[in-house]
């Protein structure tokens, strides 16, 4: 700040924003130890941003005391409304203080008084000492302490930063308010406070009657209208008989008491006996070990990573990726790599990292944890053992540095961890290149948090060791040497050992092969279907516009908004809060869809648009010229379920049932002389939950191998096999998929079509019918509401903290996902295992056939015509014995020249 400008003092309203973070729509924080901890986070951040925005010279943290204060003694009930804190915003609180000390920030408090009323104090004595004061608040009360500067004394202004900084003076508070900061405790006076039980202008004792709403009273525009007329809350009740409304002037006349009372009880008072301490106040830095611990301690590894890159690395560190090439830590030759590998124990486990080489091939972009392996190489590796030593080495062009490393990376006996088994035996060789892997630290990142979207190296270290790994491989290996332990530990201690063992780890190479040998995909059918669908896409329009009376932009939701609530008048959905837009999102357009053929036309539209630009104009990009196919990246920690995704590009949203995904489908070919083959688990949810439940009918309806949709129409509806039409089984196929994501009666009633009450009497009828399914939910969503988690069969942990969340809406979507996670994270587990057994058999029989992609339930393969009956005799019976459940695993085969084309 230039020497010119008045000093700034920040007076920040703890309270309010702690509320505010608390009540905020965002509620999966937890800390490794299960705490919620979404206050800290957000209150951290909104301390950062304030600190970076306005750079204050004096800044003061004010918070209330549990206590009773001035206010309590003039009127007993006094936010007697208030609900009890929360206890889970209670275990949050000890957080806040603790990031206030870490970040320097004095923290300030007043026995027996609020901390408006410091707040009010700090305010006038900051403003009397010439220095401009900021009330960092989103509470209008706070209005009434803003004035203006002038030369003696400084100006206090509001500044409400979840309002994008929303600086608030004299001038805006009228605009707000109707009245200038003086008069804003009058207009409280008048209209009172029902979250500070403030009465206003109403007698707080009288209580409505059974069935009766409480008497209105005055409001806010009421009580703005009062004092722009009268001036004052004194003046409105002395001149009460003036008052033209009768319940206004009823209320002034009878209640003048409690507004009196009101306004003592609204006015902030500025003269508590508390110190404006200028010294004390002083901004300072950050006390970083303290933050990088507390960071470390919550799971904050976004904020971990900024304080890293914020604190300038120390010399000797900064050029350390330099240095490894030629220093000491360099295997500079291919004899100097071999000496040092032979000079490991047999047995003594190495660290290995693998540093990919730069440029993906041409279209890729970057997968989710970092790296692209199909397509790439290694261009360094570090390595660090038992005893500390790290090392690193690059690899260079003509492969003699990768020649002299296979020997040891091939050999099962020489033990390695490292922390994408996949990516390094992908960047490193290919499948096959990389044996012996003990631990891999992503994976067991993934078990422990499944839930956290990031688990490359930067972010495991930083939110286990509270650093960031370093930039030279050999650092990078000696941190996975660090973390394999530390991480181990915790999986043996959660009971995921077993999981890690059997599962994800043995999975991992087999992807490895999946993703290398790809998936032929037909690029010229992909063109001539780019080609078709321009057409089909202007023939849209051309109904589009018809229909609308004029052509408009169909991709502007302002624009369509107009056509669809202005020109034809259909009814307009509620405004976004955030944008205040009208929206014109797919389920507002279902519902249109019933009133207006136009609706319809624009989800035809959007869908045939959306397919066009993600598959058939995107995949011929990503295709390797080298060998004409997709290799698409297999990520096993990118759902929190257990669910394997694909992406770069994603194969496993492609439409199954609308034609023009059939279309997209029939691109994907098998080469000449071959075919694909494929293999789905039938109903796999369901048989999961009939092995769950063991619900008597279900349970019968699978061992029978009855259909199950059937059955249900039968049970729910009372109509025999022979009689079901369609609809009773299209209805019955919706209850059982609906039961199992927690479906209610409004939503199984926007499936069908039909009233919500009738729906609801379908759901109460699968219920009676299947009671064991109804027991079984409901003693999984008391369970899990105790342990704040689920499993699945084979002990896949998912934590669940929005069942504890205080916001109903987010609350309901937790019990959403406990009723889900066990029966879809089962089959994910089912099916990976089904995937390690099929790769074994296959390299066993020595056949021909690969394993070329998973999509949910389905497995896709690519054979020579002359063994489909051998892969499916393999195949079948390996996904069949997956697991041992109470019903019967039943997978159906096809075969077909394209993914489409299969019988």
């Amino acid at each position: 700040m230039p020497a010119s400008q008045p000093q700034r003092i920040f007076l920040v309203d703890a309270m309010g924003f702690i509320f505010r973070a608390f009540y905020a729509p965002m509620d999966r924080l937890r800390s490794p130890q299960g705490i919620p901890t979404k206050v800290p986070y957000l209150f951290a951040n909104m301390l950062r941003k304030l600190m970076r925005d306005w750079q204050p010279d004096y800044l003061a943290v004010v918070f209330d005391l549990d206590k009773p204060t001035f206010r309590d003694k003039l009127f007993a009930e006094y936010k007697a409304q208030r609900p009890p804190m929360p206890e889970d915003l209670a275990v949050q609180l000890p957080y806040v203080r603790r990031v206030c000390e870490a970040m320097r920030l004095p923290q300030v408090a007043k026995e027996g008084y609020e901390a408006d009323d410091v707040i009010g104090t700090l305010a006038r004595q900051g403003s009397e000492q010439g220095i401009e004061v900021f009330v960092v608040s989103s509470d209008k009360d706070m209005m009434q302490l803003v004035r203006a500067g002038d030369g003696r004394r400084g100006a206090v202004s509001l500044l409400n930063p979840s309002k994008d900084n929303l600086l608030v003076d004299e001038k805006k508070v009228e605009e707000i308010l109707g009245v200038p900061p003086a008069r804003v405790t009058d207009v409280m006076a008048l209209m009172g406070d029902t979250i500070d039980n403030i009465p206003g202008a109403r007698d707080p004792s009288e209580k409505p009657a059974a069935g009766e709403r409480r008497k209105a009273g005055i409001g806010e525009v009421g009580a703005r209208q009062l004092i722009q007329e009268f001036g004052s809350a004194e003046e409105a009740l002395r001149r009460a008989g003036e008052v033209k409304r009768a319940n206004y002037r009823e209320a002034l006349e009878k209640y003048g008491e409690f507004v009196r009372l009101s306004k003592k009880l609204a006015t902030i008072d500025t003269a508590a006996p508390v110190e404006l301490d200028l010294p004390a106040l002083r901004r300072t830095e950050a006390d970083f070990a303290a933050l990088r611990d507390l960071y470390a301690e919550l799971g904050f590894t976004s904020l971990l990573r900024e304080l890293a890159e914020s604190v300038a690395p120390a010399p000797q560190q900064a050029g350390a990726a330099e240095e490894a090439k030629t220093g000491p830590a360099a295997l500079d030759s291919p004899a100097a790599l071999r000496e040092f590998l032979a000079a490991v124990p047999v047995g003594e486990q190495v660290a290995l990292w693998v540093e990919p080489s730069g440029g993906a091939r041409a279209g890729e972009a970057e997968a989710e944890q970092g790296e692209l392996g199909y397509g790439r190489r290694a261009a360094a590796i570090g390595l660090s053992t038992a005893a500390g030593e790290s090392r690193a080495a690059w690899l260079d062009k003509s492969g003699t540095m990768l020649s002299a490393l296979r020997p040891w990376l091939a050999d099962a006996a020489r033990p390695k961890i490292v922390h994408d088994p996949k990516l390094a035996e992908l960047l490193l060789g290919g499948p096959g290149s990389l044996a012996g892997v003990r631990h891999a630290t992503m994976l067991y990142s993934y078990l422990l948090r499944p839930t956290t979207a990031k688990h490359s190296l930067e972010d495991v270290a930083l939110r286990h060791l509270s650093a960031p790994p370093g930039s030279a491989p050999h650092e990078r290996a000696g941190v996975v040497a660090k973390l394999a332990p530390m991480l181990r530990a915790e999986v043996e201690s959660q009971d995921l050992a077993q999981l890690y063992e059997t599962i994800d780890l043995p999975l991992a190479p087999v992807l490895a092969r999946m993703e290398s040998h790809g998936v032929l995909v037909d690029a010229a059918a992909l063109a001539e279907m780019s080609t078709a669908m321009e057409k089909e896409i202007a023939g849209r329009e051309k109904e589009i516009y018809e229909l609308a009376g004029a052509p408009f932009n169909i991709q502007s939701p302002q624009q369509l908004a107009e056509v669809l609530f202005d020109k034809l008048n259909l009814p307009s959905p509620r405004k976004s809060s955030r944008t205040k837009a009208r929206s014109t999102a797919a389920d507002v357009l279902e519902e249109l869809s019933a009133r207006h053929p136009l609706p319809r036309k624009i989800i035809e539209f959007r869908e045939v648009a959306k397919l066009r630009s993600t598959y058939v104009e995107a995949l011929p990009k990503l295709i390797d010229p080298r060998d004409g196919r997709l290799h698409t990246s297999l990520s096993q920690t990118g759902t929190a379920t257990g669910r394997l995704s694909s992406s770069n590009p994603n194969l496993q949203n492609i439409p199954v049932r609308s034609e023009v995904g059939r279309q997209i489908r029939a691109a994907f070919v098998a080469p000449l002389g071959a075919m694909l083959f494929s293999a789905d688990y039938s109903q796999i949810e369901l048989r999961i939950l009939a092995h769950f439940s063991g619900d008597a009918v279900l349970v019968e309806a699978f061992e029978r191998g009855q259909d199950v949709h059937a059955r249900t129409a039968e049970e729910v509806f009372g109509v025999g096999p022979m009689a079901q039409t369609a609809e009773h089984r299209r209805a019955a196929k919706a209850i059982n998929f609906g039961i199992i994501y927690g479906l209610s009666a409004f939503g199984l009633a926007q499936q069908l079509g039909i009233e919500q009450k009738e729906a609801a009497k379908f759901i109460a009828a699968y219920f009676q019918r299947y009671r064991g399914v109804k027991e079984y939910l409901d003693r999984m969503l008391a369970e899990s509401r105790q342990a704040g988690f689920t499993r699945t069969m084979f002990g896949r942990v998912r934590p669940i903290p929005e069942l504890s969340s205080p916001q109903p809406q987010v609350r309901s979507f937790g019990e959403r996902i406990a009723l889900n996670t066990p029966l879809q994270g089962t089959a994910a587990d089912l099916i990976k295992r089904a995937m390690i057994t099929i790769d074994r058999e296959l390299a066993v029989s020595k056949l021909r056939a690969k394993m070329i992609l998973q999509v949910h339930d389905e497995l896709l393969f690519e054979a020579p015509a002359g063994e489909l009956s051998a892969l499916r005799a393999l195949v079948k019976p390996a996904m069949e014995r997956a697991a041992e459940l109470r019903v019967p695993l039943v997978v159906d085969v096809k075969s077909g020249p394209n993914w489409r084309d299969m019988k």
